[in-house]
């Protein structure tokens, strides 16, 4: 239906891009080739593939859009697309935990867990209590951290889950005599991925801290005073592709271990789950360029009726700007939700810097009041979404590993574009006319900010 990634993507360094790759929307005529999915036991053949996607496009009535998603996502190259997955969209930190402490107790073989931030807080303390308990009872319990991001963190509480056991990993070292061959401070383990007995798998933006112990829709009088709820969104994932997830964690530590993990049962035999059809996307620096980029880049590039982002640091290069500025004049409903306030007033203000432009360019922002916004989220045509933990700046799509679930299908869709309003409901729009009137302070900040954006 469409051509391979070599007729999308003209690869090569931007000069104002360094390393991220140029997205041509791809106009060939379709191809001979039929498409082809993966399922429980590998890939399918042409005609269960076929039966299969005319069963997901006869429950819509925009089935062209369907198809013409699916043969982009299908056509650039990477993790296969996987069908037979079952999905569950969580919402905040308080859904998101309860789900994981639900795997977690259930794990019989092995949990690896991989995530950016654990913090010595009571959420942390009660994850590390619940691995320490299912690694007592014989269950390998596999944790890989991100160095800068648990700096915080005290050694006793990573020594407390080793001396019982669990094998731990700090990500890229920030002391370089701890690090790996090939050491570099600046690459960070930006990822959130939960797998138990590789049979289900959490993905999402949601770090494992207390500051999420809040959902940002509960009514003001039940939160603690004082606290700040936290608006994020994960994935739970049932099925084929969860193999795929296990692969990216099983490449991370192999790239970054001593040691060998201890033999597991990490990929048991696989059986259909539903009729979600999913993609596990891992970026990293290691790799050519940001797939993730490419796959986000082209979904926009050929959205024809909507693109909904949400995203807590937002910070676009020169590329993604002219696809949401070039979607919005070709009529497509284009809408940003980002945060009023933040937790990294660099980032916060880098990206401010665009909005004139964006704005300008018929793009409507959105900004989150009454939580700090950390969701990374996307959903175009209500077919195309995304989850995960990769911010829309630089750094993720340079300088993180970083994880993301794609979800092709109008059901799911569906889902994300009511949980996409109801954020709407909960922002304030900014307009280019209210814009042009802020102080000449965040001016200056917004400028000083932009200097820094490729290494925030």
């Amino acid at each position: 239906m469409i051509s391979k990634i070599s007729a999308m993507l003209a690869l090569g360094a931007l000069a104002s891009c360094g390393g991220l790759p140029t997205v041509v929307p791809d106009m060939a005529p379709p191809s001979s080739q039929p498409m082809r999915l993966e399922g429980a036991r590998g890939p399918l053949s042409p005609q269960q593939s076929k039966a299969i996607l005319a069963g997901l496009a006869s429950r819509g009535q925009e089935t062209s859009i369907f198809d013409r998603h699916l043969a982009l996502e299908e056509s650039i190259v990477g993790a296969p697309l996987v069908v037979g997955n079952k999905v569950v969209l969580l919402q905040d930190g308080p859904a998101t935990f309860q789900a994981m402490f639900e795997a977690i107790r259930n794990a019989r073989d092995h949990i690896n867990f991989e995530t950016y931030l654990i913090e010595d807080d009571e959420v942390g303390r009660k994850f590390a209590a619940a691995l320490i308990e299912k690694q007592a009872r014989g269950v390998q319990v596999n944790l890989i951290y991100d160095s800068v991001g648990a700096i915080g963190t005290p050694p006793e509480f990573f020594k407390r889950l080793t001396d019982r056991g669990v094998r731990v990993l700090e990500f890229n070292p920030v002391n370089p005599l701890m690090a790996a061959k090939g050491w570099d401070v600046n690459q960070r383990d930006h990822r959130k991925l939960l797998i138990v007995d590789g049979q289900v798998a959490f993905v999402g933006g949601i770090n494992i801290s207390s500051v999420y112990s809040s959902g940002s829709f509960r009514p003001d009088s039940k939160r603690k005073a004082g606290s700040a709820p936290w608006r994020d969104t994960h994935l739970q994932v049932e099925g084929p592709v969860v193999a795929e997830f296990q692969k990216l964690f099983l490449a991370t530590w192999d790239k970054q271990a001593q040691e060998a993990l201890a033999p597991r049962k990490y990929f048991p035999p696989q059986t259909s789950k539903g009729k979600d059809v999913v993609r596990a996307i891992g970026s990293s620096p290691d790799e050519q360029y940001s797939l993730m980029y490419a796959t986000l880049i082209s979904a926009i590039a050929n959205a024809e009726t909507s693109v909904y982002l949400t995203n807590a640091y937002f910070v676009p290069d020169p590329q993604l700007r002219a696809a949401l500025e070039d979607a919005a004049r070709r009529g497509v409903d284009v809408k940003l939700i980002l945060p009023s306030y933040t937790d990294f007033w660099l980032v916060f203000n880098a990206g401010r810097s665009y909005y004139d432009d964006l704005l300008r360019g018929q793009v409507q922002i959105y900004e989150r009041r009454g939580a700090l916004l950390h969701a990374k989220t996307a959903v175009i045509d209500g077919v195309w979404s995304t989850i995960g933990s990769t911010n829309l700046d630089w750094r993720s799509f340079l300088h993180n590993d970083e994880v993301n679930a794609v979800v092709v299908g109008q059901d799911f869709g569906g889902q994300m574009r009511a949980m996409f309003e109801a954020d709407l409901a909960a922002s304030d729009r900014i307009t280019l006319e209210s814009w042009q009137q802020r102080s000449l302070d965040d001016r200056v900040k917004e400028l000083a900010a932009q200097i820094w954006q490729y290494w925030l």
